[in-house]
């Protein structure tokens, strides 16, 4: 396909793989004019009218403190100094040092702190995906009628869909646009999250969290590497770190929302017996809202310029640096900064150029499946060159580290709530009360019966009328001339049992109820038909209380990562960070309550997030911009596997044994922490 911009400023030489984009000289490519652009004589500028450059002094001119501009300029000249040096020096290279000079000089400023708002909200919208469905799951099993085989089925569908959403959309951002795909990705999750709240059978459901996961699972690749392309080397890991504190409050504002919403059983309505709204479906369309900020955010936010760059996009790249470098020296009172580039070098990109069918050929699908056909066969090709030469080592490296940060963080965050129900069980079932051999006759129940066993018993033209039924069992008993009216009721069985001459009226006593009875002229009348809401406050505050605390525990190690990634370094955060939760989790052996257990997971949570800011820096800072998103979706997709595999193994021990959780994920993030003090140090290093 023709360059749209090859009659414009971009010139290619014979035998170079890079042209320049602007007219004139420059150095190596890249043109500053010397002060402000030239001007005819005599003429002035508005904004500098009144500005005499003789006239302002640096502040710290007399204490002998270097400007600002100079200290950028001694920086400048050390990278072309090196670079001269270097006979084999890259192309590549040569453009990545002249983006980060242009980047210095637009500054850091209103520009990207506003990026920073929308992209972070992007990322706690896919904070609160990992929640949804494990807060409203103890409602929506009720009212979708879920078997334990598909409430699993609803919890793996989570992780599953956004791993197959970070692969594609991670590879498609490096070939359409950082920006457009993450609208893209964002919206297809906004329009199924809502379609899901409104679901009103299990099938529906799953396929539309299924697409919204796929959706949301676009964010985590596209907003680093697009929040990174506009940030210059020495604010890169600082702000990054603090980017990733949105994730955090993503789940702060899951577990907020949810404990304010879904208990509230009055916060929905009906349309007759076929379509039911509760409050836990209020609380799925709550959590979209993240989503949609962000999406009406990115319509004002331009596309990286240095995925236009490699792209061959030149004016539009340059455009957009001028929209930078102005909305950040305006902000800062001083509008007569002129960006003064005139030359940017970019690299040929021929060999990625899509496959075009003239409009007079074949018919509009053809052409779209050759398109699409062409794309496929780039984001392969781009997936497949991560395990290239000069790559081979940093992929397999970051798999290692991402895995084993995964599979022992998810691992104990189902790890972590699990022992906490299991020791609620415990502690209910430890104050059962067993009625052995009773014999009740002509008795009116109209109290309910909780947590009890009844073995034995005798009942005699009792009534149970407007009771309640919770967590009872009826063993080897009889109920003769019995009748039980408008009865609620939870995990009531009876099994063994005699049952003659007796009625259920407008009960929830379905035919699974009853194991191994035996039935004798007894009558079900208008029993309540399908699923229904337990008055058990099925979500208990604890669930709530114990994601909330685990997400706030995580706010320490955010500020402290932030604060000192430029300083300590990326591979001693991550590296540190993983040992000394490797060490945390020996602690777990002293988990016999659950306070402790809740204070266990805070600490855990507070030292690991640093390893996962440090990981998140350093994935973004190993790859060229050509690979950058697809390396971080391929990566973050292996993280998925790793969470579907962790909770898995996990869930499996709890009630059984703490020694294996324990030591698998001590092992695991042993072995993940000493790979990654095997990394490069990517503080000083130049984003490619």
């Amino acid at each position: 396909m023709a360059d749209p911009y090859q009659n414009n400023y971009y010139h290619q030489g014979r035998g170079d793989a890079y042209g320049t984009y602007g007219e004139g000289g420059g150095h190596d490519g890249y043109g500053y004019q010397a002060d402000y652009p030239a001007q005819e004589e005599d003429a002035a500028s508005d904004v500098t009218e009144g500005h005499d450059e003789e006239d302002q002094m640096y502040e710290g001119e007399y204490q002998g403190i270097p400007h600002p501009d100079e200290m950028k300029a001694t920086q400048r000249a050390a990278r072309t100094k090196s670079r001269g040096g270097a006979s084999a020096a890259s192309e590549l290279q040569e453009l990545s040092e002249q983006y980060e000079d242009i980047m210095e000089d637009c500054g850091h400023g209103k520009f990207q702190w506003t990026l920073f708002m929308v992209l972070g909200l992007a990322l706690m919208a896919d904070g609160v995906e990992c929640f949804v469905v494990a807060f409203v799951l103890p409602s929506a099993e009720k009212d979708l009628c879920l078997s334990n085989a598909e409430k699993g089925m609803l919890g793996l569908v989570v992780f599953l869909s956004m791993m197959v959403g970070a692969f594609l959309w991670g590879g498609l951002a490096d070939k359409l646009g950082r920006r457009k795909c993450l609208i893209v990705a964002l919206a297809i999750n906004c329009v199924f999250a809502f379609l899901s709240s409104f679901a009103q059978g299990y099938g529906f459901f799953l396929f539309f969290r299924l697409l919204s996961g796929i959706g949301i699972g676009g964010t985590v690749p596209i907003v680093y590497t697009y929040f990174a392309e506009f940030l210059q080397m020495d604010k890169r890991g600082e702000h990054l770190s603090w980017l990733c504190m949105f994730w955090m409050m993503g789940g702060i504002y899951a577990s907020f929302t949810a404990w304010g919403i879904i208990p509230r059983y009055g916060w929905g309505f009906s349309m007759g017996t076929e379509f039911q709204f509760h409050s836990w479906r209020v609380f799925v369309l709550v959590a979209a809202l993240p989503a949609i900020a962000s999406l009406v955010g990115l319509t004002f936010m331009p596309e990286s310029p240095r995925f236009l760059l490699e792209n061959a996009k030149h004016d539009e790249a340059w455009m957009i640096l001028k929209q930078v470098h102005d909305t950040n020296w305006r902000a800062k009172g001083q509008p007569e900064k002129v960006f003064t580039v005139t030359h940017i070098k970019a690299p040929k990109t021929a060999e990625d150029e899509f496959i075009e069918i003239q409009a007079a050929t074949g018919t509009p699908v053809q052409r779209w499946a050759v398109r699409s056909l062409t794309l496929c066969k780039l984001v392969l090709k781009n997936v497949a060159s991560l395990l290239s030469v000069e790559l081979r080592f940093a992929t397999l490296f970051m798999a290692i580290i991402w895995f084993c940060m995964a599979f022992s963080y998810y691992g104990l965050s189902v790890w972590f709530p699990d022992m906490i129900k299991h020791l609620q069980y415990e502690e209910y079932e430890a104050k059962v009360k067993v009625f052995h051999k009773e014999r009740v006759e002509n008795f009116h129940f109209n109290f309910s019966l909780e947590n009890q066993i009844h073995k034995e018993g005798e009942y005699i033209r009792d009534k149970f009328i407007n009771i309640e039924m919770i967590s009872v069992k009826f063993e080897d008993s009889l109920f003769e001339d019995c009748r039980f009216e408008n009865i609620r009721s939870t995990d009531t069985i009876f099994e063994n049992c005699t049952i003659r001459s007796t009625v259920f009226s407008n009960t929830d006593l379905w035919e699974e109820r009853f194991i191994d009875c035996k039935m004798e002229n007894t009558t079900f009348e208008h029993n309540k038909h399908g699923c229904h809401l337990d008055i058990v406050e099925e979500n208990d505050v604890l669930i709530y209380l114990v994601s909330f605390l685990g997400s706030l525990a995580v706010l320490p190690g955010n500020i402290i990562s932030a604060l000192f990634m430029e300083k300590i370094g990326r591979v001693k955060i991550i590296g540190g960070s993983m040992l000394i939760s490797a060490g945390c989790t020996f602690l777990l052996f002293l988990s016999f309550s659950q306070s402790a257990i809740i204070a266990l997971q805070c600490l855990f949570c507070g030292v690991s997030v640093a390893a996962w800011n440090g990981i998140e820096v350093v994935t973004v800072e190993l790859y060229p911009a050509s690979k950058r998103a697809t390396a971080f979706g391929v990566l973050n997709a292996l993280c998925k596997l790793a969470a579907i595999l962790g909770s898995s193994i996990f869930a499996s021990f709890v009630g059984i044994t703490k020694a294996i959780p324990i030591l698998l994920s001590f092992g695991a993030l042993v072995g993940g922490g000493l790979v990654a003090l095997r990394l490069p140090d990517t503080r000083e290093k130049i984003l490619l």
